[in-house]
C-alpha cells in the first residue's frame, strides 16, 4: 500500500497540523514564530524536524532523547537567501552549481544557491519496500536563470521504523541545452561532545586525514591554533578523540582520502559518544569522490561533521576547478546521490564498529 499527501501551505500555521499517524510513523505540519513552514516526522525512536520549502534542510534531529545537531546561535531557522544567515541545521544541501567557502577570485555564496532554495513542491509518501514501512518527504526545485544554467533538484528523506538512521537522496537533472558544472556536498552537522571518538575505514596517516593549511577569511587564527595545527597535519591520530574543545577554536577542516569499502561499495563512518553510542554516516564511493571532516568548538557555535560527503573540496570554485575536482553533467543527465545517517544505540553503534574495523 502507498499513499500520498500533496503538502500546501495552507497546512503550516502556528499550531500543528497532524497529516499522519500510523503504528510505526506520525508527520505534523506547523510553522515557526519566524514564518518558516516545519515538517516533523517520527517514528518509536524519535524525530526529525525538516523545513520542506526551504531547501529541505533538517533542521533538528532527535532520538532515543538525544538531540544530534550542532550547537549553534538560532533558537530558530529565519528567512534567508545564503546558509550563513540561519546556520544552525542538522543538515543542508551544499552546491549545485557552487560548493564551499569563496575564494578571493570567487563571487559565489558560500556553499552554494541550494541550502536555502525555495522548493515550488513537496509530498509525503506512505508505503513498502522489501516488506518494510517508509515515510518519506519529496521536493522539487527548478532552478532557472536567463542566460545561465537550468536544472531539476529532486531531494527526499526517508524514515523507517524504529530507527535513528535515516535516508537523504538528491537527485539532480540538467535541463539546460549546455554541459552544466556540477559541485555537491551532503553537509551534515553533528554535535560536538568533549570525548567522543571518530571511527574512520582508513588508518590516520597524513596522507589519508589531510590537514587544510590554507587559513580561509573567516578564520582568525591565533599563534596556538597554528601550532596545535602544524602538530595536527603531521600526526593526525591526534584529533581520533576529542578531547580538547580549545584546540578546534578556530575550526579545523580535514580532506579524508584513501577509503575503505564494503561488498557493495558502501563506506561507514562513525562518532562514538561517551555513553557508548554513536553519530553514522555512509555512502556509495560511486556517487562521492570525496570526503571532508570539519571540526570547530567556540562558545557560540561547536560541530562535529565527521564525515562529509562530496564530489568536491570546499575551497571554492576557482580553486576546485584548479584541481579538476569539477564534475559536469550533459543535457539531460541526471545525477543521484545518497547518504544514510543519523543516531546509533550503543549495541548498533558497536555492530557499525566492528564492521569498519574489518574493513
Amino acid at each position: 500500500m502507498e499513499g500520498t499527501i500533496h503538502l500546501e501551505k495552507r497546512f503550516f500555521t502556528e499550531q500543528k497540523y497532524r497529516l499522519f499517524d500510523s503504528a510505526a510513523f506520525s508527520a505534523a505540519a506547523w510553522k515557526f514564530d519566524s514564518g518558516i513552514d516545519a515538517l516533523t516526522l517520527g517514528n518509536q525512536r524519535g524525530f526529525i524536524t525538516i523545513l520542506p520549502f526551504m531547501g529541505q534542510m533538517i533542521w533538528d534531529a532527535v532520538f532515543d532523547g538525544r538531540n544530534l545537531t550542532m550547537k549553534n546561535m538560532f533558537s530558530q531557522p529565519l528567512p534567508a537567501g545564503e546558509i550563513i544567515e540561519t546556520y544552525g541545521c542538522y543538515l543542508f544541501h551544499s552546491g549545485m552549481l557552487r560548493n564551499g567557502c569563496p575564494g578571493p577570485e570567487d563571487k559565489h555564496l558560500l556553499h552554494g544557491e541550494m541550502p536555502c532554495a525555495p522548493l515550488g513542491k513537496a509530498d509525503l509518501v506512505y508505503g513498502e519496500k522489501n516488506g518494510r514501512e517508509f515515510l518519506r518527504l519529496e521536493g522539487r526545485y527548478e532552478y532557472v536563470m536567463g542566460f545561465g544554467n537550468h536544472y531539476l533538484a529532486q531531494p527526499s528523506i526517508e524514515l523507517a521504523p524504529d530507527s535513528g538512521v535515516f535516508e537523504v537522496t538528491m537527485s539532480i537533472k540538467n535541463l539546460g541545452g549546455e554541459n552544466m558544472e556540477l559541485m555537491y556536498m551532503c553537509h551534515i552537522n553533528p554535535l560536538f561532545e568533549k570525548g567522543a571518538k571518530l571511527i574512520q575505514p582508513m588508518s590516520y596517516t597524513p596522507e589519508n586525514v589531510v590537514t587544510r593549511i590554507s587559513v580561509p577569511d573567516h578564520v582568525r587564527p591565533t599563534p596556538e591554533w597554528q601550532a596545535f595545527l602544524q602538530d595536527v597535519a603531521a600526526h593526525p591520530e591526534k584529533m581520533s578523540i576529542l578531547d580538547a574543545p580549545k584546540n578546534y577554536n578556530p575550526e579545523f577542516v580535514f580532506f579524508l582520502k584513501n577509503l575503505a569499502a564494503d561488498q557493495n561499495n558502501l563506506t561507514h563512518f562513525l562518532m562514538k559518544l561517551k555513553d557508548g553510542s554513536g553519530c553514522y554516516c555512509s555512502y556509495s564511493l560511486k556517487e562521492f569522490d570525496h570526503a571532508v571532516r570539519w571540526i570547530l568548538a567556540n562558545p557560540d557555535q561547536s560541530v562535529a561533521a565527521f564525515a562529509l560527503p562530496a564530489t568536491c573540496e570546499p575551497e571554492g570554485y576557482t580553486a576546485e576547478k584548479a584541481k579538476g575536482n569539477i564534475k559536469t553533467l550533459k543535457p539531460g543527465e541526471t545525477r543521484s546521490f545518497t547518504v544514510q545517517t543519523g543516531y546509533l544505540s550503543a549495541a548498533e553503534c558497536l555492530a557499525k564498529e566492528t564492521l569498519i574495523n574489518a574493513l
